[in-house]
């Protein structure tokens, strides 16, 4: 039997040159790695129960502004706020990122005075309850929105 000796060399030149482009490819990527064009931060921000307010507020997307207590007076109505990010902790009782008359995001620990006579009297998974104290009656139960709702 014998062997066309052409088509034996195109075989093997065919395979050298798929495993030279191969090769080029692998090392135009390895050089280009270095060089990437998004900087990579020193460390991850980690959330714990003991980070501030302000920071939490901030690692979840809520607005960067400072809490301050001096609200106006309003009618109590769910419609007033909006629940944007609960984090539940069973040491410290949690916080709730929750806006206030179409206002950025503010965090509120357990305990904290939301708007005038209510407080954030427990959060939970996806939920917060606003009460005027923490032993008195729910006044008020914000529930986040499922994803795409």
């Amino acid at each position: 039997m014998q062997m066309n000796s052409h088509r034996q060399w195109a075989s093997r030149w065919v395979t050298f040159i798929l495993a030279a482009l191969l090769a080029a490819s692998g090392v135009y990527w390895v050089l280009k790695w270095p060089e990437s064009t998004m900087p990579m931060p020193a460390s991850l921000p980690v959330a714990n129960s003991s980070s501030e307010p302000q920071s939490l507020a901030r690692l979840l997307g809520g607005g960067g502004q400072a809490t301050t207590n001096t609200q106006a007076t309003a009618p109590v109505a769910p419609s007033r706020f909006v629940l944007t990010g609960v984090v539940a902790d069973k040491a410290q009782g949690g916080t709730a990122l929750i806006a206030l008359d179409g206002q950025a995001s503010k965090p509120y620990r357990v305990g904290a005075n939301v708007a005038d006579g209510l407080m954030l009297q427990s959060v939970a998974a996806r939920r917060a309850v606003l009460a005027e104290g923490l032993n008195a009656p729910v006044t008020v139960t914000l529930e986040m929105k499922l994803p795409g709702q």
